[in-house]
């Protein structure tokens, strides 16, 4: 179950009567189950392969710091949307872009982040551990990609006043971009 911090949070453990009685709310919990046996997996093969003579530990770079922060404050404006959708108060829009914009900012910073890496000679060839590091930051990038797509949908939906009012239309979309930055969190 995933940390519960309040009623009606993104981070509540899922009701499984709900879950069951809506075939998205279904799919996306599958899907983030499929995700979390995916990094498992090599959660599991990295425990395995760090005990060889080979490994030599890669220093990460300081900026992933503060890619983390930025990941955690799209957590932050994805739930002000959030609210204000369900409050039928102005300002979705605002907050749903900041959220696209903090992602953005993130992939930008993970893409410097590599970049700054092969050009000290850490290649993801170098050694397993670089091997894993890029293999596990691409695969977060990846998802963080389709997240920043399906956050377009979002919010050409928004724009169009296409929620219906009081209800939390966001709730599936912020529950996967939650379980992004916990799944970062867990990375990192």
């Amino acid at each position: 179950h995933l940390v519960r911090f309040g009623a009606g949070s993104a981070f509540a453990a899922p009701n499984l009567k709900a879950v069951l009685a809506d075939p998205a709310r279904l799919g996306l919990w599958l899907f983030l189950g499929t995700i979390t046996m995916l990094f498992i997996g090599f959660t599991s093969a990295y425990i395995a392969r760090r005990a060889s003579t080979d490994w030599r530990p890669l220093a990460p770079p300081a900026l992933l710091w503060a890619n983390s922060a930025v990941l955690l404050a799209s957590s932050v404006t994805v739930e002000g949307a959030r609210r204000r959708l369900r409050r039928w108060e102005p300002g979705v829009v605002a907050w749903l872009s900041a959220t696209g914009l903090l992602g953005a900012l993130f992939v930008a910073g993970q893409v410097t982040a590599w970049r700054s890496l092969t050009a000290q000679g850490q290649l993801l060839s170098s050694n397993p551990h670089n091997s894993f590091f890029f293999l596990l930051t691409g695969l977060h990038v990846v998802h963080l990609l389709g997240a920043l797509v399906w956050l377009l949908a979002v919010l050409w939906k928004s724009r169009r006043l296409a929620y219906t009012p009081g209800q939390d239309g966001l709730g599936l979309f912020a529950t996967f971009w939650h379980f992004l930055g916990v799944l970062w969190v867990y990375l990192f």
